[in-house]
């Protein structure tokens, strides 16, 4: 039996995930996993003071991440039944080797890994990525109000952490497909070529695995 597809969407705050992840659904049928972000009572308080929050920040997305991918494991994956995903729960490391103090930081790590040492892993990834004037245009596009206060430097940042991320993930993991996506030069929200371009990659990248009805 052929392993099911698990595809994970990452990439920068704003630069598109969920709505490349709700048309790739839409498209193949896969069921759609939304991370949990505005409902975070923490986040507010952290865009304000990183220092001050950011544990209580992301202790509560990597519980609430567990959560979400023990349910899509036990209801969908074990049953062969594809999910697309707009996040990686990998994602929690990123963010907290850039907000946690080292203290905190290797309480957090400890945690991350029992928590996660189980956690079904993404058989396919898309990694979409831009210049920091692209995602600030869609930061402020989308009107979060949450995230007004976010610093560009604190993207930038981000945005950087990311590329080393996935260029680290290529080498330790060369056999998950990464389909990386410019999101300077695409525009799938807006452009239907640039969308059917990606729905093309991606079914590439789908044949090689057998997929069950949702």
């Amino acid at each position: 039996m052929a392993e099911v597809p698990f595809i994970a969407i990452e990439g920068p705050i704003g630069i598109g995930k969920t709505s490349l992840a709700k048309r790739l659904s839409d498209q193949f049928n896969f069921h759609l996993l939304k991370e949990i972000v505005e409902e975070n009572p923490f986040l507010g308080k952290f865009y304000d003071d990183i220092d001050e929050w950011s544990f209580q920040t992301e202790m509560f997305f990597l519980c609430n991440r567990y959560k979400q991918l023990e349910d899509i494991e036990k209801k969908y994956l074990l049953k062969q039944k594809a999910v697309i995903a707009d996040y990686h729960i990998s994602k929690n490391m990123i963010f907290a080797k850039r907000t946690l103090q080292a203290d905190k930081f290797e309480k957090y790590e400890q945690i991350y890994h029992i928590l996660t040492a189980d956690m079904p892993v993404p058989n396919m990834m898309i990694y979409l990525h831009a210049s920091l004037d692209t995602i600030l245009e869609r930061i402020k596009m989308r009107g979060r109000e949450i995230e007004q206060n976010i610093k560009a430097s604190y993207l930038a940042q981000l945005a950087q952490d990311y590329e080393t991320y996935m260029n680290e993930f290529e080498i330790m993991h060369p056999n998950i497909p990464v389909i990386r996506i410019n999101g300077d030069q695409l525009d799938y929200v807006k452009n239907q070529n640039d969308l059917e371009y990606i729905i093309h990659e991606v079914q590439k990248q789908l044949q090689t695995f057998q997929v069950a009805p949702k």
